[in-house]
Formats: C-alpha cells, structure tokens, sequence
C-alpha cells in the first residue's frame, strides 16, 4: 500500500489537499471521486528512508498478531459492525506495519466489492488454508460471526498449547547451549595454554590429555572447516529433507524417538483433532476437511494415511472403520469417530478427543522434561569430569616428580 498526495476541488468550487492511501494510482483516484472530488493533481508521497522505516519492511506478520486480529474481528462481527468498518478500525489498532499494509489491502478489495475469504487468500503467509476454508464456509452460511468466535477461541487455544510445550523446553534447551560454549571455551581457550606449559616440562602426557590435546588442537585449527561442514551438512540435510524418500524416513525416525516421538505424536493428533473439528462444525464436509487439513500436518506418515482415508469415505466406508486401519492413529481415534457418526455430533466428538489428547501432551511435556534433566546432568558431569582429570593428572605427575 502506498500514500498518495493529492490537490482537488469539490462542487462548489473548494479547493482541498490531502492524502489518501492505495495500491495504486486508479485507485487511489476512484477513492477520490467517490467522495465527489474533483482531482487536479495526484502523485506519491515519497517516504524518508531511515533505519526504523528499513527494519518495518522485513517485519513479518506473527500467529500471534493473527490470533488478535480474529478475536477482535469477530467480537466487532457479532456486535454488528460491517466488515469494512471493522477493518478500520483494526488497522488503526495494529501497531505491525506488515500487518497494517495486509490490511489496507483486504479492506481495499472489500470496498471494490470482493468478498473476506477471496481477500484473505491473496496473503497465503499469513492466512493458512484452513482460516480461508473456515471463513468462506461463515460466509456462504451467514454464520461468519459464529465461525470466526470459533476460530478465534481455536486459535487462542492453540497458541496456549504451543507456549506450554515451548516453555517446558526452555530449560534443557539453556543447558545445552551452557555446554557446548563452556566446551568451546576450554577447546579454544584453556586447553591451549595447558599444552604450551606442558611442553616446556617435557614430560610424557596420559592418553586421555592427549586426546583432548589433539582435540582442541583441531578446533583451533580447523574451526573454519567445522562451521563449513555445519553450514553445509545442514543444507544438504534440509535439500534432501524435502525429497519424498527424505521426507518418509525422517517422519517416521520422528515418531520413534523414546519420549520425544510419542510427544510428537500427541501434538499432531491435538492439532488435528482439534482443527477437524472446527471444520465440521463449520458446515465442511467431512471429505473437504480432510483434503484441506492434509497439508497442515507437519509429518508425512499422517498425511498419506488421511489420503487413503479420505479415498475409503468418498468410497462409502464408514468414518471409524477407515480409521481404525492405520497404526498412526491409536484406537481411541477409531472408536470416538465411530461414536460421533453415529450420534450426528462429530464435531463436539472431536473437540472432545482434542482436550483428550491435549492433556495427554501436558503430561508426556512434563515427563520429558524431568527425564531430561538427570540425562543432561549425567552428560555433563561425566564430560567435566573427564576433562577435569585430563588436564589435573599431568599436574599431579609433575608434582610427585618434584618431591
């Protein structure tokens, strides 16, 4: 979205300026004239490049800004304002230049007559395909105030989730960088200065400070090739991570990984219980859903079991039988699914097996996280200690000649 300046006049001859905000100039001068001004000139503002102006252009627009953005969309909704107006104002609001240009822009093609979903659509970064399919479904019903409180507390719900799991993590995760940069410090740091005063006493060294010897002597040397082969293992991994090959191996590593596997699992089956669920209660049929949540799913294995299932509904089989079939998805998926059929509540069914799920994942988190701890202690108490007796044993050799 631009600013563009404008010089006109209105009907009875008052001269006025201005500025008026855009895509492009046609636009921007039909805006003009369905306020019955008459343009005389018309150009860009040009804006002044300054440190702050740079950074905005590479701010992104986070789940958080559009979690905001759908709550407070759909309480303006349900109070009955229009959808346009609602857009100002929340545009006023945001305080994310990203956001603020996207929403320029929507509010813009509602304006020229096109309709939310279209609109949102033409910002697949931001709205996932499963927002878009939700608020075409809203409006095409006449029930977009309902699907978008829906969306929102989903949404919301989400995040929660996501910032308990991230938040359990958090700890191990210091630890581990704590020791690998107190590693780095001793391989390029201290371990050097010991050698140094080692070789001027001449004196023959144990295996295991030998090894440590030759092993910092290689990160002095040849950090350089390390960060090479870092750099470069990683994109060669992430080239062939995107394989299809690629893509079925490491899933299905993923999900036998002790503790952190069954983890994984439960996430993707809350994400997925939970979001399927949002879309049947929507009024998308259930075959729809499935094809638009397939590319959501972050693990392959899934993704090919919801196509053969979608295939087995479209054939006629029942729901919780063609669940029921693979081994990705535990028994209890199969038998809430057959329940919620037969009983016409799917979708509550579903939000049901979501919070199941959800708090089997709060469980295994904390789980994980105790088991970690003592691993990560363990770890380094060993390492310290290796490397503690590595650097004393010759000191102390040293000393016992000397008496």
């Amino acid at each position: 979205m631009a600013i563009y300046l404008y010089r006109a006049h209105t009907a009875d001859a008052k001269s006025v300026r201005g500025e008026v905000e855009a895509p492009d100039p046609a636009t921007a001068a039909r805006i003009l004239r369905d306020r019955q001004l008459f343009i005389s000139e018309i150009h860009e503002k040009k804006e002044r490049i300054t440190t702050a102006s740079i950074m905005d252009r590479f701010k992104k627009v986070s789940s958080g800004d559009v979690a905001n953005f759908t709550r407070q969309l759909a309480t303006m909704v349900v109070a009955g304002l229009m959808i346009p107006d609602a857009l100002t104002i929340l545009r006023n609001q945001t305080t994310n230049p990203a956001f603020i240009r996207v929403l320029s822009d929507i509010e813009h093609q509602i304006d020229s007559g096109g309709n939310l979903a279209d609109s949102l659509g033409k910002y697949p970064a931001v709205f996932t395909p499963i927002y878009i399919a939700l608020v075409r479904a809203g409006e095409s019903s006449g029930t977009l105030d309902q699907v978008l409180t829906r969306l929102a507390e989903t949404l919301e719900a989400q995040r929660e989730f996501q910032n308990k799991v991230k938040g359990a993590m958090i700890y191990p995760v210091i630890i581990v960088i704590g020791m690998v940069l107190v590693v780095g410090v001793m391989m390029t740091v201290v371990i050097p200065r010991l050698t140094d005063m080692y070789k001027d006493f001449g004196m023959e060294l144990p295996a295991s400070t030998q090894f440590l010897i030759n092993l910092s002597h290689f990160f002095v040397q040849f950090w350089w090739l390390m960060i090479l082969l870092a750099f470069g293992g990683t994109g060669l991994f992430r080239r062939w991570r995107r394989t299809p090959a690629g893509q079925l191996i490491v899933d299905s590593l993923i999900l036998k990984i002790p503790l952190f596997g069954n983890l994984t699992k439960k996430i993707l089956l809350v994400e997925f219980t939970r979001t399927l669920g949002m879309l049947v209660g929507s009024g998308i049929h259930i075959i729809n859903g499935l094809q638009i949540l397939r590319d959501s799913l972050g693990n392959v294995l899934f993704r090919n079991a919801i196509d053969e299932i979608a295939k087995k509904i479209e054939k006629g089989f029942p729901l919780g039988d063609s669940f029921g079939q693979f081994d990705i998805f535990p028994p209890i998926v199969a038998q809430m699914m057959k329940i919620g059929e037969e009983t016409g509540k799917l979708d509550e069914t579903l939000t049901k097996l979501s919070k199941y799920f959800e708090s089997e994942s709060e469980h295994l988190v904390e789980g994980l996280t105790t088991a970690i701890e003592p691993i990560i202690m363990v770890v380094l108490g060993v390492g310290v200690g290796f490397i503690v007796i590595s650097v004393i044993t010759p000191i102390y050799n040293l000393t016992s000649q000397f008496k």
